[in-house]
């Protein structure tokens, strides 16, 4: 015979107790008067959800069982009744009929080990441990101890189950246990998760708390020190987090370097500004903005122009000034550099360093020299990841950010004096840069966004050919031989001499001096392919009369005899053995 289910919400009653159950619906109140009417016993029967009316598939497959000891009907239609529970069931074949649940059930035999000593120490254990629990989930330890001492087990594990809120799922698995030694193993176990949980809780808790507190402490402290440099006039825009958001939003930064910027802006605003990173951001946003984004030098290519400067600063090379014309003859064509890398070889002092600069001069460009002697690290190029201590961009990029241009003429000096060593191979990083077609979106490590460098016109300088052949490859290599007499009478004529009068003070006036006499100087006292030494030893010259002048610049008449007097005594300086000192023995 089927037996009649009450479905209860969030109640699991262990059998062998009695429960009060108050019913106001109607589906429950017929299901009980009709338990009573036909003197049969009553399942209360935990279901899943909390719908209303309940379906067969809301029940769970397991109650308990009990008998109806009092029906009490109240003036509003509702119900208070008392069971008797007395077994655990299982139910099968639960139906409905006029909204009323039945099913068939089956006893579930638990053994009764309540009096086993493993059983009451473990039911103590229970007991202390939920004292644990006593102060968040409100109930009163008093309570939990009368039930100990006053009412059988089953009363303890439904208080239990009551006071530290176990769910209805756990709550059925521990019904359906055969023991209770079972049983309270699983409610320890229960309790002792509730407990690591919250002491996971307030630890979280504790730490937001912590977080809140210094985040208005720095907040405050800010206000208060942004309110004393108002006061003190030192109130900075430039230095303040609204100046670079504004720097950042009217700058010419492409999308990308502005996202980034953006991002590097959002990170330091969350930081105290007397962090170390709050500083090196700020330092990374400084160079991020001081690059030349979008700036460049307009100035028109004027041919005639270039062609008199060239010529004005430089005598002779008329094959090199020739393919420079050319060069820039492409540049006013185009708009763009095109074409190759020029690269000047030649020996020490024939002018490859000066020609680069006029080069600049007759573009109306910003003109910046690296030199790459000695030179073994791939960062002088690429820079360094700002994570590093004394992180800075490249050279590259730091030569951009002192012209204030992106289409400047970069001198690589000395390009053959490279170095390769254990910290990377500066070529590689070189043959990027040079190449039109990767230098268009270099990335610097430091500054990790892209920039184009294909408006830069870049000149390399070197003494011989003794580099990679992958070098090579991308330059055009130009060849300036040394100087003949007649060369360098001109080049002293014109340029030398005036250095060398502006180097001593001398008035140009007062300085007699033929072609003879300088091509003595340049036949007896050099032996070189460029002029420096030239320039060396008519400002030795210069020097010595002024010497015997007492400091004064008299108008002399520098014949050779003249010079060779000077001079002689200007080498013997220089090689005090020639003399005559006595060594001393």
């Amino acid at each position: 015979m089927k037996e009649y289910i009450l479905p209860v919400r969030d109640l699991v009653v262990h059998p062998g107790l009695t429960v009060p159950v108050y019913v106001d619906n109607p589906m429950s109140v017929a299901c009980i008067e009709a338990a009573t009417q036909n003197n049969q016993k009553l399942v209360l029967c935990p279901q899943h959800a909390w719908a209303y009316p309940a379906s067969t598939d809301d029940l769970f497959t397991t109650g308990t069982i009990g008998s109806i000891a009092q029906v009490l009907h109240m003036p509003d239609g509702a119900i208070h009744a008392v069971v008797r529970t007395s077994d655990v069931v299982d139910l099968s074949d639960i139906t409905v009929t006029n909204g009323i649940f039945t099913a068939t059930v089956t006893p579930v035999e638990i053994l009764d080990d309540s009096d086993f000593e493993q059983t009451v120490a473990l039911r103590d254990k229970l007991a202390d441990t939920m004292r644990a629990l006593s102060g968040r989930h409100k109930f009163k330890m008093e309570k939990l101890r009368a039930i100990m001492q006053n009412y059988p087990l089953p009363a303890f594990v439904d208080s239990v189950i009551q006071m530290a809120d176990i769910d209805t799922d756990v709550a059925v698995k521990i019904l359906k246990m055969k023991t209770w030694h079972e049983k309270l193993m699983a409610l320890l176990e229960q309790v002792m998760l509730l407990i690591e949980t919250e002491k996971i809780e307030d630890n979280i808790n504790r730490r937001v708390q912590t977080q809140m507190e210094n985040g208005q402490r720095q907040a405050i402290l800010q206000e208060k020190m942004r309110a004393i440099q108002k006061e003190m006039g030192e109130d900075d825009e430039e230095t303040s987090i609204i100046g670079l958001r504004k720097k950042i939003e009217q700058s010419a930064m492409p999308a990308d370097a502005k996202e980034k910027a953006m991002s590097e802006l959002k990170r330091m605003r969350a930081m105290s500004p007397m962090s170390q990173e709050g500083g090196l951001l700020k330092t990374y946003l400084d160079e991020l903005l001081s690059m030349p984004w979008g700036k460049a030098d307009n100035t028109p290519i004027d041919l005639h122009q270039a062609r008199e400067t060239l010529n004005s600063e430089h005598s002779g090379m008329t094959p090199v000034k020739e393919r420079i014309l050319e060069h820039i003859a492409v540049m006013k064509k185009t708009g763009k550099n095109r074409g190759s890398i020029l690269c000047f070889v030649g020996a020490p002092g024939v002018g490859k360093t000066s020609l680069c600069k006029s080069i600049a001069n007759a573009l109306g460009r910003k003109y910046c020299r690296i030199s790459l002697g000695g030179i073994s690290d791939e960062s002088h190029f690429r820079g360094h990841r700002k994570t590093y201590i004394g992180a800075q961009c490249g050279r590259i990029m730091d030569a951009l950010k002192r012209c204030k241009s992106n289409n400047p003429v970069i001198v690589l000096d000395e390009i053959d004096k490279m170095g390769r060593d254990w910290r990377g191979d500066p070529e590689s990083a070189l043959l990027e840069i040079l190449d039109p077609e990767q230098n268009k979106s270099f990335r610097d490590h430091y500054l990790e966004v892209d920039f184009d460098l294909s408006n830069i016109l870049f000149i390399a300088t070197s003494n011989s050919l003794n580099m990679s052949s992958a070098l090579k490859d991308r330059m055009e290599i130009i060849e300036i031989p040394g100087y003949t007499e007649q060369e360098k009478l001109q080049i002293a004529r014109e340029h030398l001499l005036k250095r060398a009068v502006a180097d001593t003070g001398w008035n140009i006036d007062n300085i007699v001096i033929s072609d003879d006499a300088i091509l003595h100087i340049i036949r007896n006292y050099t032996s070189e392919q460029g002029v420096r030494e030239l320039q060396r030893e008519i400002s030795s010259v210069l020097r010595r009369c002024l010497l015997e002048n007492d400091g004064e610049d008299i108008k002399t008449d520098f014949t050779i005899t003249k010079i060779d007097e000077l001079l002689s005594v200007h080498q013997n300086m220089n090689h005090p053995g020639k003399i005559g000192f006595s060594a001393r023995i």
